[in-house]
């Protein structure tokens, strides 16, 4: 009984009195807590950081994906100035990082749990427990079904963790494979957008005046309801994908940054600085307006905070020589007042993504 207890029986049977070799039962298992702890603990972390980032459209990215984009955009801040290749690259940079670091802490985990067990993983030639080298290499091929049979896990328990971990390595794995593909295709169109923007005008002064025919603001009806419906689209994807706050273009003409900047300043002239009677369609304004603060409120999930002080107000002198109509300076003075988080949130956005206020260089 005594033997039974600890795991033994005897080699041979004599009788009574005799003395006997006593080996290791096959399902003996010694645990190892703080590897199997630690490794689980891994795994949900990641597991769960994975989650919110590819499929929590409102939470933005994860704990462990949300700092460690912001500490790398910080540091190529630190290394490259406005149109720096490295600041170009921090998009591609940080997208690269966040995968490779989800996969290694998934891999780092399942190899901590697989070391919690003395005899959780077997030499498949003689049966002997594997080294920690043998662990990773067991996980690696697990996690990516490449079918080597070197090492195998006894029966019970062992084996479904390395079913667990097969099926973790083929779901989150085409779930970056699908995260990468989102965020390239909301890059494509953050492109779309600045240029459709920068091709109206450099600053809201520019837009505004080109809009203008001399009577009315007709003609900007059509690109105002197309360009309010792009921004709201690339609003929502910012809020999904926060990581494209920092794909950085390195010409001023493709940062979408700079094109919300022109953007809303042209809509705040348009709805506060020109007389009331001579404004384009006041649904279409405030429906861009809105756009724009769709957008605006992403920056919260990107960790930007307002500027300190309001960036510096259109210059209406610039309308009223191009025949424009527009409500005295004091008039527009007070709105800007009113406006003043709206427009900090503004500049931060540009400062943030290494820009200057527009106008938009050439």
């Amino acid at each position: 009984m005594f033997a039974d207890t600890l795991g033994l029986v005897p080699s041979a049977a004599y009788g009574s009195g005799v003395t006997v070799d006593l080996v290791p039962l096959q399902g003996a298992e010694t645990i190892r807590p703080l590897y199997l702890v630690v490794g689980l603990v891994l795994l949900v972390v990641t597991i769960v950081d994975i989650l919110w980032t590819t499929l929590w459209v409102d939470g933005g990215s994860g704990p462990l994906s949300a700092r460690l984009t912001t500490w790398t955009w910080r540091g190529l801040r630190r290394i490259g100035d406005t149109r720096s290749r490295a600041l170009s690259l921090a998009g591609p940079i940080i997208l690269t990082l966040t995968l490779v670091t989800w996969v290694g802490l998934i891999w780092g985990g399942w190899t901590l749990v697989f070391a919690g067990g003395e005899n959780a993983l077997l030499a498949a030639r003689d049966d002997v427990p594997v080294t920690w080298s043998g662990r990773i290499f067991f996980v690696a091929y697990t996690m990516f079904t490449m079918g080597n049979g070197d090492f195998y896990p006894p029966a019970g328990i062992w084996q479904i963790a390395a079913s667990l971990t097969t099926a973790s390595g083929m779901l989150f794995v085409t779930m970056g494979v699908s995260y990468v593909l989102s965020v390239l295709g909301a890059v494509s169109n953050k492109r779309s957008f600045a240029s459709s923007v920068s091709g109206m005008g450099a600053e809201s002064e520019t837009v505004v005046c080109s809009a203008w025919d001399g009577e009315d603001f007709d003609g900007l009806h059509l690109p105002l309801n197309s360009l309010a419906s792009r921004l709201d689209t690339l609003a929502d994807q910012h809020k999904s994908y926060p990581i494209l706050h920092y794909y950085h273009s390195e010409q001023a003409k493709h940062a979408s940054a700079m094109a919300v900047a022109v953007f809303d300043e042209s809509m705040t002239v348009l709805r506060f600085g020109v007389l009331d009677e001579d404004q384009p369609d006041t649904v279409l304004v405030e429906n861009a307006r809105s756009a724009s603060q769709n957008y605006l409120e992403t920056l919260d999930n990107a960790f930007i905070d307002p500027a300190d002080e309001a960036p510096p107000p259109p210059d209406l002198d610039r309308l009223r020589d191009e025949g424009v109509p527009t409500v005295s300076d004091d008039e527009f003075a007070d709105a800007l007042d009113e406006l003043a988080v709206r427009r900090r949130k503004l500049l931060a956005t540009v400062t943030a993504d290494a820009w200057h206020w527009p106008p938009i260089d050439s």
